[in-house]
């Protein structure tokens, strides 16, 4: 299907050039059509890039909820910290990680509104799933009972703050800024280990 084909070569060029530096006629080169025969499916660069993002956000999502669901056996923390990692290694390997990332920590100007929807879904859907981990986690007193809605929210937080360092640091500084946020936020959970 071409408008599927379309949208495969936009999510490229979305995570490679972001938004500005990607073309119609670029991604219309990819997938072997005149740039004019993407306004057949799409009504132009924003509305491409929109219907990108609306599949992104879906498929991020659902990979932390199959990786929550996958990782149930794990310990609390072995389960958040490995999550952190999962998303350095989807960025590198993932251009789906790659333009999300991009696209929420630096989404295009005159796109912010629509685009910060997507965002603010993403995060309250990840916040509520994470509360009820961290709900059981009290109760089985494997944490400290800080709230439930509280650890979760730093947990994003945290989570905030090792992404960007990975936007702009690298691998090496993700991994400094990773290992020294985590211990200080799993030594404030669970100050027994």
């Amino acid at each position: 299907m071409t408008s599927e084909r379309i949208k495969e070569a936009a999510l490229t060029h979305f995570a490679k050039d972001g938004y500005e530096g990607a073309s119609l006629t670029s991604i219309a080169a990819d997938v072997g059509i005149k740039k004019p025969s993407i306004y057949a499916h799409y009504k132009g660069k924003d509305d491409l890039f929109l219907s990108v993002i609306e599949d992104v956000a879906r498929d991020e999502f659902l990979f932390v909820v199959n990786f929550i669901e996958s990782s149930a056996e794990a310990s609390l923390g072995d389960r958040l910290y490995s999550l952190l990692v999962q998303y350095q290694e989807r960025f590198e390997h993932n251009d789906k990680s790659r333009f999300w990332l991009r696209t929420i920590f630096f989404p295009p100007t005159h796109l912010y509104e629509e685009v910060m929807v997507y965002v603010y879904t993403y995060l309250d859907n990840l916040e509520g799933l994470m509360i009820p981990i961290f709900e059981k986690a009290i109760l089985d007193r494997n944490i400290q009972p800080v709230g439930a809605e509280r650890a979760a929210v730093a947990f994003i937080g945290l989570m905030d703050s090792v992404l960007v360092e990975m936007l702009y640091g690298g691998r090496e500084r993700f991994a400094k800024r990773l290992n020294a946020s985590w211990f200080i936020y799993w030594k404030a959970l669970n100050p027994g280990q």
